[in-house]
């Protein structure tokens, strides 16, 4: 059962409303109800001098953009409820938060004014946050520029919108997901973001159709964005206007009319009922939630309300990280950004030489022993077993590259591969599978829905007479073509190093005849047993592609709106686990390394597990990780001299990818 509300978040009520009714009195206005003593607090997390402070934006920005006591019958604010450019979907994401939907193409500056289209989305939040659940979850705003034009882009507009969102509204904006961002979008939105708090940068993400469904379940979103809801706005609008109405009665202690069956429980109109009494005489806000919610069953439903809540107490589940391609625009949304923990590179030394080879390889073992940390339902489909190259190697629901979807096939979106976050970035690498012959071209799809532009191979096409990995790339001849389905791969150029390889590639999708540029890295130097005896080779490779990606995301130019660091590195082995697990771990931790002067070799393999299941696959790569680093600080002039490693002998077999 669900917790009541604590004495000390009741102290915390009654402290903001003593506070804002003391200026709001200065000011000749009426008392502050408990209702929105509450949503400004679950907004700032009970810290009240924030929650007035929100609350004294929020006043403010109603009073300048003309938010007050506007009637939606009446125009044009009636005809802008209407077109449907700003709705609060009947459903919700994995964590319960509410989900608002703002469609760019609908709307005209030249009809609908700043404070007509303000008004509209105010309306609508406002009865969105009568919801418990949403006041706790908080709120996605999906802003959709699909088919939009500049002509729909209003810049003053778009920036009222985010101040709004960002400090002068009582909801906690848990994302901002713009979907099909078109390539002007990328000289605005780099001003816009500056008007975005910085914590919440890295919740804002640019994402196609098919990666909005990493974020929102299918089920959630419109059909238009690669959903199967149906969005019924008429009956949402309706919803709003007897809310407002029955508020208003309540306020002035009228009847009220029914209640939308739509949208509601009894636990929670009780509570909206009990939020207009008087603070002396108020009760616990949510004594009996758990005999409530077993009345009403509190399901997911067409309703605008989804299950209640409490402030404190049990939480809706949450789920395993979810990834964008283009990610956020933020380095804090990472998961290997942590520079409170980690040592240094001369604890790391020592660390690493006292444990020696058997406690490294005991660490490791205590990694691998973890169980997985997500599902794998989609790779076990009996229409998608055959595209896995090994059965043993699956990937997780929850990272997975998820494919557009070709006609009816809901099978064409699954391939084997999976987002890993890199160092201060979300999504840096897709870490796959070696493709086989019937996937090459869904990994040619990938690379295009995913704007990459490196590719990185780590393991050669046939090792030890097994074929690792099929020839999808035309490896040697100039001018020489592949074509998968709709993409043509030619072979632009061929740079051979002692270590690797360098191919130039343009790909052509033939459907739309657009052209672009793809670098094929092919590191050559891995033997076929064990590890490399010495990380140089593997350290000058992993530079030599960072500069590559550096180098084509600048002759991008505004063409790429998305993470500064550019779209996510291909990485792949055979079964993208192991080299590919090696390839990942080396790329963070160094740029930690070089970032902050720490290093945490563990942590970083067990994020990087999280999202591809296996990642490091034998005992040799983890130590190989740990003396590269050795090697690398070595080489930087990091440490003077290199310690005596002799006593790790990583000639050891080593059967894996």
């Amino acid at each position: 059962m669900a917790a009541a509300l604590t004495q000390e978040q009741e102290q915390i009520i009654k402290h903001f409303i003593e506070e804002v009714n003391l200026m709001r009195k200065e000011r000749g206005e009426g008392p502050v109800s408990w209702s929105t003593a509450v949503k400004f607090l679950c907004a700032r997390k009970f810290d009240v001098a924030r929650a007035v402070a929100l609350h004294d934006q929020h006043e403010a920005t109603r009073h300048r953009e003309g938010l007050l006591n506007f009637d939606p019958s009446i125009e044009p604010l009636k005809s802008e409820l209407d077109t449907a450019k700003f709705t609060i979907l009947p459903t919700r994401d994995a964590t319960g938060a509410a989900i608002a939907v703002f469609t760019a193409r609908i709307h005209s500056p030249q009809i609908s004014t700043h404070q007509t289209t303000l008004q509209g989305i105010v309306y609508q939040l406002d009865v969105a946050l009568e919801s418990i659940e949403t006041q706790k979850a908080g709120l996605v705003f999906i802003y959709d520029m699909s088919d939009s034009k500049y002509s729909n882009f209003d810049y003053d507009l778009s920036k009222k919108i985010l101040m709004l969102l960002k400090g002068g509204y009582p909801a906690k904006l848990k994302k901002v997901l713009i979907v099909t961002a078109p390539l002007w979008f990328k000289a605005p939105f780099k001003i816009l973001r500056l008007f975005v708090r910085e914590k919440l940068r890295d919740r804002v993400y640019t994402v196609s159709i098919p990666q909005l469904a990493l974020h929102i379940p299918r089920e959630s979103l419109p059909v238009h964005l690669g959903g199967t809801l149906e969005v019924a706005h008429e009956e949402w609008l309706l919803h709003c206007f007897k809310t407002v109405a029955n508020k208003k009665n309540e306020e002035n202690g009228m009847e009220t009319a029914p209640a939308p069956a739509t949208n509601g429980n009894a636990f929670e109109t009780e509570i909206n009922a009990k939020c207009t009494e008087p603070l002396s005489d108020h009760p616990h806000l949510i004594e009996n939630e758990g005999e409530e919610q077993r009345k009403t069953g509190n399901k997911h439903s067409q309703g605008w309300q989804c299950s209640s809540s409490n402030l404190e107490g049990e939480t809706s589940p949450q789920p395993a990280a979810l990834s964008s391609a283009s990610s956020g625009f933020s380095d804090d949304d990472s998961l290997h950004c942590d520079s409170s923990q980690g040592l240094n590179i001369e604890q790391f030394i020592e660390t690493v030489i006292e444990n020696g080879r058997n406690g490294l390889t005991n660490e490791y073992l205590e990694i691998k022993s973890r169980p997985p940390d997500g599902t794998f339902n989609d790779a076990r489909q009996r229409s998608n077993q055959s595209k896995n190259r090994y059965t043993d190697v699956l990937c997780y629901d929850h990272s997975r590259v998820i494919l557009s979807q070709i006609g009816d096939d809901i099978s064409s979106t699954y391939i084997n591969a999976n987002f890993v976050d890199g160092y201060k970035q979300k999504n840096a690498f897709i870490s796959t599978q070696g493709p086989l012959p019937k996937t090459c071209a869904d990994f040619w799809r990938m690379v295009w829905e995913q704007h990459v532009l490196v590719i990185v191979m780590t393991t050669r096409v046939l090792e030890r007479g097994r074929v690792k990995c099929a020839q999808y790339w035309p490896e040697e001849d100039i001018s020489e073509e592949l074509i998968f389905a709709q993409f043509r791969i030619t072979n632009d150029s061929v740079e051979k190093f002692n270590d690797y390889t360098i191919t130039g590639l343009q790909i052509t999708n033939l459907e739309t005849e657009e052209t672009r540029e793809v670098t094929h890295y092919l590191f050559t130097s891995w033997p076929d047993y064990g590890v490399p005896q010495r990380a140089v080779a593997m350290l000058d490779f992993l530079n030599k592609v960072r500069q590559g990606q550096a180098d084509m995301l600048k002759d991008l130019g505004d063409k790429w709106a998305g993470h500064p660091r550019g779209p996510p590195i291909v990485v792949h082995c055979s079964a993208g686990i192991g080299r590919t697990g090696t390839f990942c771990t080396l790329d963070i931790c160094i740029s930690r390394l070089e970032d902050v002067g720490l290093i945490d070799i563990r942590n970083t393999v067990e994020k990087i597990r999280s999202q591809r299941a296996f990642s490091i696959q034998m005992p040799e790569q983890y130590i190989f990780c740990h003396l590269a680093l050795i090697e690398y600080a070595f080489h930087k002039k990091l440490i003077s001299t290199l310690p005596d490693l002799s006593s790790f002998d990583m000639s050891h077999s080593d059967d894996s990818d």
